[in-house]
């Protein structure tokens, strides 16, 4: 990224990020031959995890990951996701930022929430009518968070040029034969493909806490951009909009290949719970407070227990 002089100075929060951002003057290519041997890889792979799932489609996301490496039992229990101002404030954020990148001039950060919110309401989908059913108080406490995360990413994150093309919420797919689809929705990414050179730079959001998951999400947008564009992104950054602070990784070939057996072991566990019925395992860990299956886990209430000091 070389953005252009901004017209206001940046801030000390602002610089010293801008610092990690920017590429190196020496151009980062990587081996072709190692790409291509990581997407044959890759390929091959996921075609015997395929006739493993007997025909069965099975797309994998950062979260499914997330899932099938942590609790087993969590895994396979069903969902029970509730939309509320607390998880929608995200994506109101999200799309809000998104709008003020492209807005005329510098939007105000509530400006952009409200017509993030109208926008998200059109769409018609199940959070399209969660939003329209808001009360006055829960859309007071959902606008107010996305403000404040909205506002922390204009006056805390480097203004970016219209000449790094910054895209947002960017949807990105990779499925060879079989009936394994890789899948994502990268926060940010910034930069212009030039050839085989290692460009892009890929930026996730966070609000809450740091976590060492943070790290194998974007290692799996890395890997999924590598084996849709072919050219590895050269940087990710886990920037965290409470903390005004950011975790960064170069992109390796290490890191890539670390990224990829994370993936397959991650799909064959779930294959090997819900196609050949091995049973699953229990693992206790911080995510047991949020767990569907709480109240029947004595392991979970026994760890939760541990944290608070009760035990």
């Amino acid at each position: 990224m070389t953005p252009e002089q901004p017209t206001a100075p940046l801030t000390p929060v602002q610089g010293r990020l801008l610092g990690v951002l920017r590429r190196n003057p020496e151009p980062l290519e990587f081996p072709e031959a190692m790409v291509e041997a990581l997407k044959a890889e890759a390929t091959e792979a996921v075609a015997q995890l395929s006739a493993r799932l007997g025909g069965v489609q099975l797309k994998v996301f950062k979260s499914f990951l997330s899932k099938v490496h942590g609790c087993e039992v969590r895994h396979l229990a069903p969902d029970d996701f509730e939309w509320s101002p607390a998880t929608t404030a995200g994506t109101v954020a999200h799309k809000a930022i998104e709008l003020s990148l492209n807005w005329p001039g510098e939007p105000a950060p509530s400006e952009a929430v409200d017509e993030a919110i109208a926008r998200l309401v059109e769409r018609g989908d199940n959070r399209a009518l969660y939003l329209h059913g808001l009360s006055a108080g829960e859309h007071a406490e959902l606008r107010s968070r996305a403000v404040d995360r909205t506002t922390k990413f204009i006056q805390d994150f480097p203004p970016l040029p219209a000449t790094a093309q910054p895209v947002l919420e960017s949807s990105v797919r990779w499925q060879p034969r079989g009936t394994i689809e890789f899948s994502g929705k990268v926060d940010l990414v910034v930069g212009r493909p030039s050839g085989r050179e290692s460009r892009l730079l890929v930026v996730d959001f966070k609000s809450g806490s740091r976590s060492p998951m943070h790290r194998d999400d974007l290692r799996f947008y890395a890997l999924l951009l590598t084996l849709r564009n072919e050219v590895p992104p050269r940087k990710l950054v886990t920037y965290y909009l409470d903390y005004a602070d950011h975790d960064v990784e170069d992109v390796t070939e290490g890191v890539l290949r670390a990224a990829l057996v994370r993936t397959l072991e991650g799909i064959e566990r779930h294959i090997e719970l819900t196609v050949e019925g091995r049973e699953p395992m229990k693992r206790v860990g911080f995510g047991c407070r949020w767990c569907p299956v709480l109240d029947d886990c004595t392991e979970g209430a026994a760890h939760l227990r541990t944290l608070s000091g009760d035990d």
